[in-house]
């Protein structure tokens, strides 16, 4: 059997982040009930918003600029965890996106 993946979502306690990175983790965690072994919650301080799959990093707030919208972080995890499955609505939204952009 393979390993489950880890998700890490490490949030500034200074800025109060919380409830976005806790919210985040239960998204993830109904949307991939049998891909993910984890979801931790990593506090720090320095306006820090992180997210990594198994150690490397698919959202980074002082990198991508802000914070990823829902949808967008489902597809980045799905592409680590299980590449191929449908996300339904997320994936359809994507695609409407791209041909409107």
């Amino acid at each position: 059997m393979a390993t489950k993946a880890r998700v890490a979502i490490t949030y500034c306690t200074q800025c109060r982040w919380l409830m976005r990175a806790a919210w985040m983790a239960q998204e993830l965690l109904t949307t991939f009930p049998d891909d993910l072994g984890e979801v931790a919650l990593v506090p720090t301080t320095g306006g820090v918003f992180r997210i990594a799959v198994d150690g490397e990093t698919i959202w980074n707030r002082k990198v991508d600029g802000g914070f990823p919208e829902i949808t967008v972080l489902k597809r980045l995890v799905r592409d680590r965890v299980a590449p191929g499955r449908s996300l339904g609505h997320a994936d359809a939204a994507a695609q409407a996106d791209l041909s409107t952009g």
